[in-house]
């Protein structure tokens, strides 16, 4: 089931048809345990048109997003060449085989981009890249309970002059976005789904890159029980898995680019560059 959240109120998708969702609160509905069967005994007795896509909102209400880094190969050769200069890189090659992972806060709600809305590129960057992620949606009692599909937009040369930039480069407004929907499923996305990205600058493909969930090499529970140590979502929360697609070192993100990212199984997130 595809759980959809709108300007007009929320939607469910299932087996073809669509139908609306009688809640008044996003908040607790999508931080419950059981957020699948809620939702099953809250649909409309007769289907509805499905939600335009300019009514399509983020599927966060208050929730925090956080992140992992470093969970494919593809990514520790990444950040252990863009920080190389500094000093940096085998700190990376240590996260990437150490039992602990890298977990980073991302965004709150409000610097969450919706779908089809205009996500940012930082002032001060000269070289910005969209990481795209399958992201977990979080139950307040840490059980994972659906996905959806996130752009964790990051400013390598900040974080490559020194790891311990890591928050300006990845944390600033615009600097995430979610959608379109939440596909909600307590059972693990099979190894061979496929994560997509195209950028599209006037009209021309400039660049596309794909991964499968085999590539991830941290276990999305084992991240879970991580971000949950010592540590509460009353609200439950959004757990970015990190990217297994980066583009090369002479690609930056420029004003005008049109970025898309598709799991399958979720959908199409779609966003202009401001």
């Amino acid at each position: 089931m595809k759980l959809y959240r709108t300007k007009t109120g929320f939607f469910a998708e299932e087996g073809g048809s669509c139908y609306s969702v009688v809640t008044s609160d996003w908040d607790e509905l999508i931080a419950s345990p059981d957020v699948y069967q809620r939702v099953k005994a809250s649909l409309s007795p007769t289907p509805c048109p499905p939600p335009a896509a300019d009514s399509l909102l983020a599927p966060v209400g208050s929730q925090e997003i956080w992140a992992a880094g470093v969970t494919y190969f593809r990514s520790r050769d990444a950040r252990i060449e863009e920080s190389k200069d500094a000093g940096g890189g085998t700190f990376y090659d240590r996260v990437y085989h150490a039992e602990r992972p890298e977990l980073f806060f991302k965004a709150t709600a409000r610097r969450v981009v919706h779908p089809n809305q205009p996500v940012r590129i930082r002032s001060d960057a000269k070289w910005s890249v969209p990481e795209p992620e399958l992201t977990l949606l979080v139950s307040s009692a840490g059980t994972i309970t659906g996905y959806t599909i996130g752009n964790d937009m990051s400013s390598r040369d900040i974080e490559g002059e020194n790891p311990l930039y890591l928050p300006q480069a990845k944390v600033y407004d615009g600097s995430c976005a979610l959608g379109p929907a939440l596909l909600l499923t307590a059972e693990p996305l099979p190894p061979d789904t496929s994560i997509q990205l195209q950028v599209e600058r006037a009209g021309a493909i400039v660049f596309s890159g794909a991964t499968t969930l085999a590539e991830l090499k941290r276990d999305p529970k084992l991240l879970v029980a991580y971000l949950f140590r010592d540590n509460s979502f009353p609200n439950g929360a959004f757990l970015m898995t990190g990217t297994g697609i980066v583009p090369a070192d002479d690609f930056t993100l420029a004003s005008g680019d049109r970025v898309k990212i598709l799991i399958p199984p979720i959908g199409t997130l779609e966003n202009p560059v401001a």
